[in-house]
């Protein structure tokens, strides 16, 4: 019987079944013998069929279909037909829906009756009788068609046309798949369980809970099951026990890449480190601190010392006062920034380092310091307020947000903070205002939107992701200097338009390397390498647009110079200066007009943000956003992009940061405590106030850690 058998019991009907496979007896459903493959979303044996094992799918969001309810079919008003004009099917299909109501293509789509616009959407397989105005005739309208959604999902999941791309970018949300309910995995995969659990299940608990899990667990196994799994649970234990270490103890397994921060993923690849034992390895880390509270710090720095006893070298560029201070050698580099650094000031021991004469060490001696404000700003008297956040771990939040004030959002790392700021609030302003596509997490209602004109999310991501982008296109000042050339005699008599300027269109620019100053030579399997263009040497333009110049400096040069030079350069011409003038404000004196945006760190990418921001005309009723803006900035950098923030807000702007930098947050006219914990434990709201006010809380960390910058 193939491992199968039926007993009949004598004098009853009732066939009882056995089986040798993992069969149920009543449904005679069975399951496939195990093997690792079996719980891998990336495997075909264990994914979920309809999403692939990714967990989520995109899904076509009809709210995205019309913008401008008063426009017709004809005008554009039905966005998708936009990118499916070629296709004339779907046009006559249709117009022949909106002719049984009597309708046209010509009609405002408010006017168009809910049942025809189902019609349109989800399909329609009816013949109609249509009775016209004349002679009494009636007119049979046959409409076979499947609808506008299904029609643009099968041109998406074909993937194969450039019409698939934008349909997928403007009219698809993402969304948990309805099979696996964002498991990834078939339902197989999640019948086998072990205490009670399955590995989905075992997958989300956070990293603490899954420790206390595994030594539940351990107890509960059969002497014999217990042998088997010895050995694998200790190896489970010790990788666990470093992501622990490293901080990361509110994270869960199946938390997906792309959602960790910078700072997480560091972290992440630290513990494989400490986990593989090596020893005589050189370990180089770049800001490690980046999105720690101050409380985790001390538990980082544990574990590079750690990766240091087993018989390592750690260098660790970073600027955290706690870390310098705990290191064993300290290399300071300067004096400045740019062309004014690259001298090592000063090196040896932390408790030396005091002594020196170096602006870090006055920073760290108390000779220079971000001094606390005098008085805390009372804002504008309006607020925003957003109730019932419960995405992520948050717990039924309620956010009230004074405008007209520096707000600042602390917490420990995976207390919520971006789920709350990022996460619902920003995508909830950003869809108000401009309409955007991204879904904020689940909340219940917002209010006070009339009192902001606009949003503005001030990131650290790259200004742009070519050599050809700089942060003189990037604050316009580039079309300025442009006009100001083409202006001049010499351009006059050559007959010079800005455009001869540019180095993105024909005419003036080097067409060897097309403008770019700069040729790509692709390497198979490595990075791309640049190399200097050999006919204009990196200049970008040719000879005759090289000879136009402006007191002695041809266009080239202009975009060769620091910003700290092209405020001296430009100040008689008031539209330049102004542009030049905040970025020099910023602190960015160092970098030159045309430096590429590739070799911009994260910091300069934002401040030169903030400056395109602070040149704009101000209307004292934005709303400006900032995740961690202090990553990567030396304590006198902090300082001077403090300074440009309390400029905006001095105009009447709201501010809200994100920050761990207890130097930023004592600047704050407010505050906004998330915890108490990271994961499970945090989503909740456990302070709010002004700085002395958070202090005085018994149930803020953050405050714990505040008082001694306030003393």
């Amino acid at each position: 019987g193939e491992g199968l058998i039926g007993i009949q019991k004598l004098g009853t009907k009732d066939i009882e079944y056995f089986s040798k496979n993992l069969m149920d007896a009543e449904t005679g459903h069975s399951l496939a013998l195990p093997e690792p493959n079996t719980f891998s979303f990336n495997s075909p044996k264990g994914s979920c069929p309809s999403c692939k094992g990714l967990g989520t799918i995109k899904k076509i969001n009809t709210d995205y279909f019309v913008e401008n309810p008063k426009l017709s079919i004809n005008q554009g008003g039905l966005l998708p037909l936009e990118d499916l004009k070629s296709n004339k099917w779907v046009l006559s299909q249709i117009k022949n829906i909106l002719e049984i109501f009597g309708l046209g293509m010509a009609t405002p789509i408010q006017d168009i009756p809910e049942e025809a616009l189902d019609y349109i959407y989800n399909g329609c397989h009816k013949e109609f009788n249509k009775d016209l105005k004349y002679a009494g005739i009636t007119k049979k309208i046959k409409i076979s068609f499947d609808g506008l959604i299904p029609f643009m999902e099968e041109i998406i999941e074909e993937r194969e046309s450039y019409e698939a791309i934008l349909l997928e970018r403007n009219f698809t949300t993402e969304e948990t798949c309805p099979e696996c309910k964002g498991t990834r995995l078939q339902p197989s995969s999640l019948s086998f369980k072990i205490d009670g659990k399955n590995i989905a299940e075992v997958n989300a608990l956070s990293l603490i809970d899954l420790k206390d899990w595994l030594s539940d667990v351990k107890d509960k196994f059969s002497e014999k099951n217990a042998i088997i799994a010895h050995e694998i649970l200790k190896e489970i234990e010790t990788r666990l026990q470093f992501l622990l270490d490293v901080g990361l103890d509110y994270l869960s397994l199946s938390r997906s890449s792309k959602t960790l921060s910078g700072g997480e993923s560091q972290r992440i690849r630290l513990a494989t480190q400490i986990g593989s034992q090596l020893v005589n390895v050189l370990y180089i880390l770049d800001e490690p601190s980046i999105g720690l509270h101050q409380r985790d710090n001390e538990r980082l720095i544990n574990s590079l010392k750690n990766l240091r006893d087993i018989g390592n070298s750690v260098l660790v560029v970073e600027h955290d006062k706690d870390m310098i201070l705990e290191a064993d050698e300290v290399l300071d580099i300067g004096p400045r920034a740019g062309k004014f650094g690259g001298e090592i000031l000063w090196q040896g021991k932390p408790k030396d380092l005091v002594k020196a004469n170096t602006i870090t060490a006055q920073y760290i001696n108390g000779k220079r310091k971000i001094e606390v404000p005098a008085e805390r700003r009372k804002g504008n008297g309006k607020n925003i307020v957003l109730k019932g956040a419960s995405g992520n771990n948050l717990k039924n939040v309620t956010l009230d947000i004074p405008l007209g004030k520096l707000v600042v959002v602390s917490g420990i790392s995976g207390s919520g903070k971006s789920s709350l700021i990022n996460g619902t609030l920003y995508p909830i302003l950003n869809k108000h205002f401009y309409r955007a596509v991204q879904e904020p997490l689940p909340y219940k209602k917002i209010e006070g939107l009339e009192h902001i004109d606009k949003i503005v999310d001030v990131d650290q991501t790259p200004i742009g992701r070519t050599p050809r982008s700089n942060p003189a296109t990037y604050t316009g000042m580039f079309t300025d200097i442009r006009n100001l050339f083409a202006e001049l005699p010499e351009s006059k008599i050559r007959g010079y338009k800005p455009g001869r300027f540019s180095f993105n269109v024909k005419g003036g620019r080097c067409e060897t390397c097309q403008g770019g100053g700069l040729k790509v030579i692709e390497m198979n399997f490595l990075p791309d390498v640049y190399v200097h263009c050999e006919t204009c040497n990196g200049k970008r333009f040719n000879r005759e647009t090289l000879e136009v110049r402006y007191k002695g400096k041809s266009i080239s040069d202009v975009l060769d110079m620091t910003i700290d030079e092209a405020v001296e350069f430009f100040q008689p011409i008031p539209k330049i200066f102004a542009k030049v003038k905040t970025l020099q404000d910023v602190g960015l004196g160092y970098i030159t007009l045309g430096q590429q945006s590739t070799t911009l760190s994260g910091g300069e990418a934002q401040r030169i943000k903030l400056a395109t921001e602070l040149a704009k005309r101000q209307t004292g009723n934005t709303l400006y956003i900032l995740d961690e803006p202090t990553t990567g900035l030396h304590f006198e950098d902090v300082k001077i992009l403090m300074d440009a923030i309390n400029q905006l807000v001095e105009l009447g702007n709201s501010f809200i940061i994100i920050e761990h930098n207890m130097d930023v947050i004592k600047l704050a006219d407010h505050i906004i405590d998330v915890g108490p914990e990271g994961g499970k434990h945090g989503g909740q709201i456990v302070a709010q106030g002004t700085p002395e006010e958070i202090v005085k809380s018994k149930k803020s960390l953050t405050g714990k850690f505040l008082k001694r910058e306030l003393e």
